[in-house]
């Protein structure tokens, strides 16, 4: 009876572990502040770490191997006693079917980022509620992350977690802040998960499946295949840049994808639409015209 009381625990342990979904590398540079109390950073750096990858975010079943990898680089630029303002990095990354590659996701900055924060103040998350900046910010990013992710193995895989950072949002909007609210030309939290979730560019979640599953996923076997399958859904993009010009989806996409896109159509045989490929790139994202021409 007490191995199996035992056994049980190990299981329940199991569980717990393997339901967490992501492996986040989290720092705090303090490098632009002065006087001498600098332990709160590297306090908040070990809390927001343990809160981001021991909290269950989803109800999904998820082994360690398949944890998200991603990161956030939180960079103070002023302190008054326990009132920051920082700027916010945040990254994901995506293994890569047959191979040993893993494909950036998001390459987000978020340079609207204020909270306040004393020193092993408690990280707790109530859905319910706007508590903290701090909380908020993290969660909706996680969300964002872990949401886009699903993306990308899944067509609309990652609803319910897109969903869950826009609760976050609508919560954190009685913060009066204006990171949160529908600030005409602002890319913002509300404008990236409300343009994320939007009828109308639902093309860029498609897009984010067939450039992952129909083009990395295929490079390794079939590398013709998956060069013109990636191709095929980057020129898709320019039905949101038709939609609305200047979109901030296009930016989130090729903030993350621009060197990668370079990599892949700068070595190997031209495919059948490369030079439309390009004349797309310089119309739909001209602020990496300067990368684009390296695969002219």
């Amino acid at each position: 009876m007490r191995k199996l009381i035992f056994l049980f625990a190990l299981f329940l342990m199991s569980v717990h572990i393997n339901s967490q979904e992501l492996n986040c590398l989290v720092n705090v540079n303090y490098e632009q502040i002065g006087g001498s109390n600098r332990q709160v950073f590297t306090t908040l750096q070990n809390s927001l770490t343990e809160f981001i990858n021991q909290t269950e975010w989803t109800n999904r079943t998820v082994k360690p191997e398949e944890r998200v990898d991603c990161a956030m680089t939180i960079i103070i630029t002023a302190r008054e006693n326990n009132t920051f303002t920082a700027t916010l990095q945040v990254q994901s990354t995506r293994p890569v079917f047959g191979s040993t590659y893993t494909s950036p996701i998001l390459n987000l900055k978020d340079n609207d980022f204020s909270f306040k924060y004393n020193e092993f103040d408690p990280l707790i998350y109530n859905k319910n509620s706007f508590d903290s900046n701090l909380i908020s910010t993290i969660v909706f990013y996680v969300y964002t992350i872990l949401g886009v992710d699903a993306d990308t193995f899944s067509k609309f895989g990652g609803e319910t977690e897109l969903k869950e950072a826009q609760n976050v949002m609508l919560q954190a909007q009685q913060s009066g802040l204006s990171s949160w609210q529908n600030v005409v030309g602002k890319q913002n939290r509300f404008l990236l998960i409300d343009n994320l979730l939007s009828s109308k560019l639902k093309v860029f979640r498609n897009t984010l499946y067939d450039y992952h599953i129909k083009g990395l996923d295929n490079f390794a076997s079939n590398k013709e295949f998956g060069k013109q399958a990636l191709e095929d859904s980057v020129l898709k993009i320019q039905n949101i840049f038709n939609k609305t010009v200047g979109n901030y989806l296009i930016r989130v996409f090729f903030d993350a994808k621009a060197d990668e896109v370079v990599s892949i159509y700068s070595d190997g045989p031209k495919t059948s639409n490369a030079s439309r490929l390009t004349a797309a790139l310089r119309k739909i994202s001209p602020n990496n015209n300067s990368k684009w021409r390296k695969i002219e």
